[in-house]
């Protein structure tokens, strides 16, 4: 069982950014893909971004791509999201999750969110005008 804790949510204005971390309980968390998603309220949840299990492949929704990074620290059991120019259409609660069983980094699979196996609790994020 992998327990993922989520933190640096918060309200900020347009433009502005948000670093979010994402710690992960357990000894395998460096064999794992992890994803950030998020919902919006009255929609449904959304994929963000992916990382493979070394961090050396990435993938991106395009409504972030070029404004959010994902990175990730296995020594630290740490997934991060850093997003930049936030826009009000971003505000949403996020959630990190975490993939055991995808062999292989395939974009398609890992865009959608019953590619993973563990969740956290999310962090709210909110950007005003």
């Amino acid at each position: 069982q992998v327990q993922l804790v989520e933190s640096g949510g918060g309200l900020v204005q347009a433009g502005g950014s948000l670093r979010l971390s994402c710690v992960a309980s357990g000894r395998t968390f460096s064999s794992y893909t992890m994803g950030w998603f998020r919902q919006a309220p009255g929609k449904e949840r959304e994929f963000v971004a992916v990382i493979s299990w070394r961090g050396g492949t990435t993938y991106y929704a395009d409504s972030v791509k070029g404004r959010f990074t994902i990175s990730r620290d296995n020594g630290k059991n740490t997934v991060f999201l850093q997003m930049i120019s936030l826009k009000p259409e971003d505000t949403a609660v996020y959630y990190c999750a975490a993939d055991r069983t995808t062999a292989v980094f395939t974009t398609a699979v890992l865009s959608t969110a019953r590619a993973y196996d563990y969740w956290g609790q999310g962090t709210q994020v909110t950007v005003s005008s």
